[in-house]
């Protein structure tokens, strides 16, 4: 196959850290692009990765129109998801668009749909199903190490890089912007619980049949939760505990996280974690512990998505109805732990009077 050039929309730390990175790492990716409206962050990813100015567009329009793209990676904010990917399918380009989808249901559908409609392919950069760690849970799955799985507890509890940090702009010591902007988006449960989401409907093959969202605010600053919890009960009678956060460790002077997967089986237990860094595995017929590799895999995500352009098809890349499915569970069960919680408050209330 001959190798696919990769345009790339958004400039940000994920895009800087992970996306470039992983393109120009690539021998069936080149890098034909990258478009942000603000010029001076556009700026700092040219110096860092030595890109030419000639690749660089602060117009958007002109980016679809001028970059030598066969298909676009959707790295921007995610309140820019649906119109990029609007302008995407006007342009006729192939997506891998960055999680979340979109931040409700109703803009999700939308990029679904026209999309389809316009028989433009859709794919999520759902990343973690490429890390190796996932990879190799899969496999325990498929291979039935711990035979059926009956439960599942994911835990994702970190900082979003803490509440304070020095500004990367201005060189002030401050609210962490980044943080907070994902926190006005709607927090950890739609921003990063999309992973985990996803993780468990794909690790199980099952889809999910009913859940329900509950959080904590350890701040009152925004609407959301900044710590939440999400039940889940899939159609093959399994249930996935996620439990996601921004508020862990977020004030503390050293950074801490809790990155934790468990599968509990009718014949074993499969555990990673992040920290020790290994996967174990007690089983009935066996009882393994298996050094971990990193938990994202951008690099693999984006071989996959230069075959999948090639041959229309993948069996590993998320499509865009699983990111859609990933933003209604997310959003409406973060909804649901905003209602609870205003329930709550209410009731604290008229108990007072």
């Amino acid at each position: 196959m001959t190798t696919k050039k990769i345009g790339l929309l958004g400039s940000g730390i994920v895009a800087t850290y992970s996306h470039v990175p992983a393109i120009f790492a690539s021998e069936l990716c080149d890098f034909a692009g990258i478009f942000d409206p603000n010029p001076d962050q556009l700026r700092k990813i040219q110096e860092k990765h030595h890109i030419s100015p000639d690749l660089c567009y602060t117009d958007v329009k002109k980016f679809f129109r001028e970059c030598p793209m066969d298909a676009v990676s959707i790295a921007s904010a995610a309140p820019a998801h649906k119109e990029n990917c609007l302008l995407a399918v006007k342009y006729g380009k192939p997506m891998l668009c960055e999680k979340p989808l979109a931040l409700n249901e109703e803009d999700g559908r939308i990029m679904v749909d026209t999309a389809a409609k316009a028989r433009v392919p859709l794919w999520m950069g759902l990343v973690v199903r490429f890390a190796p760690v996932a990879q190799k849970i899969y496999e325990l799955i498929r291979r039935r190490a711990i035979g059926d799985i009956r439960s599942l507890r994911l835990i994702f509890n970190w900082s979003c890089h803490g509440q304070y940090k020095i500004d990367d702009d201005t060189g002030k010591y401050g609210i962490n912007r980044r943080r907070e902007g994902r926190m006005f988006e709607g927090g950890p449960l739609i921003d990063t619980g999309t992973h985990q989401i996803d993780l468990a409907r794909w690790w199980l093959n099952s889809e999910v049949v009913r859940y329900d969202g509950f959080g904590a605010w350890v701040e009152n600053d925004y609407e959301s939760p900044d710590h939440t919890w999400l039940h889940l009960d899939h159609e093959n009678g399994a249930h996935t505990m996620i439990e996601v956060s921004f508020a862990y460790g977020h004030t503390t002077k050293e950074t801490i996280s809790e990155f934790i997967y468990e599968l509990i089986g009718t014949e074993g237990v499969i555990r990673y974690d992040r920290n020790q860094k290994t996967i174990v595995i007690h089983g009935k017929k066996e009882d393994l512990r298996l050094p971990s590799d990193e938990d994202r895999g951008f690099h693999a995500m984006y071989d996959e998505f230069a075959r999948a352009l090639d041959t229309g098809k993948s069996d590993i890349l998320a499509t865009g109805m699983d990111g859609l499915i990933a933003t209604r569970i997310s959003r409406l069960s973060t909804d649901e732990a905003i209602n609870k919680h205003m329930l709550l408050n209410h009731q604290g209330a008229e108990l007072k009077v």
